[in-house]
């Protein structure tokens, strides 16, 4: 196959997923392996191989993703539903006060997003919000942005969220150095993008926060009234990521014969794998904020199987991304794209970027850009012989190209409009603005840092 054709198939293989998705409306799950169909057909694969293939690219890729996936949504819906967020928010605001309030806020979405979904930690938390606006009588932005800043930042690339869990199981990246990275990225992202933007654009667009819009979330329990403590939440988010990073840690440590491999070295790698380290913090989280508390095991259980709802169709999606990363190797396309690109100066961290950028722009979802993103790039990965690190920051450059320029195809879009009170003008103003720092930023850092490892 000739470079050109190459590059047609796989433009034109983009082209359909979109088409399929935007046009006639159908399912990510069902267009992403159509898609690996027809990218299979073109390229001259036997029939029965191609089937094979879709076989492979699910079992392998829904082997890790579903587990940590799964155990990450029970561990949030926990976190969730015991008030943990509300917590963790009331506690900031109070130690930072008034004045610093947004930049308590940024701090909490930060910390809040690594185990709950962006909307829902934002539907618990905007009352907080609404609250400091009315109390201050600044503009909601000059707090909401801030929240929605932190949320988003680590929604998109810090793990356990599935987001960056899917994509660095995809491209095989270590998880750890996603979470390392993820954080010293993320956090210089989120000020930027949180109260450095949120100060100018509350400046510009002055809301007050809409009437009608204080509601609370039934499902949290509060046994006498009082809310799981600041430090045993800050405890429980920390328990899964400092076991993944003492694990990865000591894998270097090992790697580089620094120390020797010992029983206690193998305990910290089996404590630190994805599996264990979330088997181990939801099992502390079920115990610590629901059994202790007081809370039935019946809703407990009822609260495990709700969480599992959202992530079943994020495990399907991402399972589809592992088969057009399984056609694209299975066919050669993947390492003719490797060697063409190896033999160029193009940034395979740029062109990771790009990919989900289009992607997300033209279809809205994020999960579905950063999916066919990764499912693309993987093969060509594979020819370049990148670090644990350089994977990492390629799945932070496809998170944040994941994040740009939400707009009226991002279900996000109309969330952000409808519970600060904006029309469509000011949510593009403000929370496309904001994305689009967020994903520029991500890129630039991810660039910068990459010239150092």
């Amino acid at each position: 196959m000739s470079t050109p054709f190459i590059i047609f198939l796989v433009v034109s293989a983009v082209f359909i997923l979109l088409f399929l998705v935007l046009k006639l409306k159908i399912n990510a799950f069902i267009a992403l392996l159509i898609t690996s169909i027809y990218v299979g057909i073109l390229s001259g694969m036997p029939l029965s191989s191609i089937n094979q293939s879709i076989q492979e690219g699910m079992a392998g890729t829904l082997g890790f993703v579903a587990t940590v996936v799964g155990l990450g949504a029970i561990f949030g819906q926990m976190l969730e539903s015991s008030g943990g967020a509300q917590s963790l928010a009331h506690n900031l605001v109070k130690k930072f006060g008034n004045e610093k309030a947004s930049w308590a806020l940024t701090l909490t979405g930060f910390l809040v997003a690594i185990p709950i979904f962006l909307d829902v930690g934002f539907i618990i938390l905007v009352p907080i919000v609404y609250a400091l606006a009315r109390d201050t009588k600044k503009s909601i932005l000059y707090y909401g942005i801030p929240l929605l800043a932190g949320l988003a930042v680590t929604h998109a690339f810090v793990p356990p969220t599935p987001g960056p869990v899917a994509v660095a199981d995809i491209i095989k990246a270590e998880l750890g150095w996603v979470i390392l990275l993820g954080i010293l990225i993320g956090i210089p992202v989120a000020i930027l993008a949180g109260p450095v933007f949120g100060k100018y654009i509350s400046k510009k667009i002055d809301l007050q926060p809409p009437s009608g819009m204080f509601e609370t979330n039934e499902d949290i329990h509060h046994p006498d009234g009082k809310l799981p403590s600041f430090g045993l939440i800050l405890s429980l988010i920390g328990i899964p990521l400092i076991l993944i990073l003492l694990s990865t840690v000591a894998g270097i440590l090992t790697s580089k014969k620094i120390i020797e491999t010992s029983l206690f070295t193998e305990i910290v790698a089996f404590c630190g794998h994805p599996f264990t380290a979330l088997i181990i913090a939801t099992l502390i989280a079920i115990y610590l904020l629901g059994i202790k508390r007081g809370m039935p095991k019946q809703q407990i259980l009822d609260l495990s199987t709700k969480a599992l709802g959202p992530a079943g169709i994020i495990i399907l999606i991402t399972g589809a991304g592992g088969v057009l990363k399984q056609i694209l190797v299975d066919s050669g396309i993947g390492k003719m794209m490797a060697e063409s690109i190896a033999g160029s100066s193009f940034s395979p961290i740029l062109l990771a970027w790009l990919l989900a950028a289009i992607v997300r722009i033209t279809q809205g979802s994020a999960t579905v850009a950063m999916i066919t993103a990764a499912g693309i790039i993987a093969p060509v990965l594979s020819m370049l012989n990148l670090s644990d690190p350089g994977r990492a920051l390629i799945v932070i450059a496809i998170a944040s190209g994941a994040t740009i320029l939400s707009h009226v195809n991002d279900s996000g879009f109309w969330l952000v409009s409808k519970y600060l009170g904006m029309n469509e003008k000011q949510t593009l103003q403000s929370w496309t603005v904001m994305e689009t720092i967020i994903s520029v930023s991500g890129l630039i850092l991810s660039l910068i840092v990459s010239l150092f490892i």
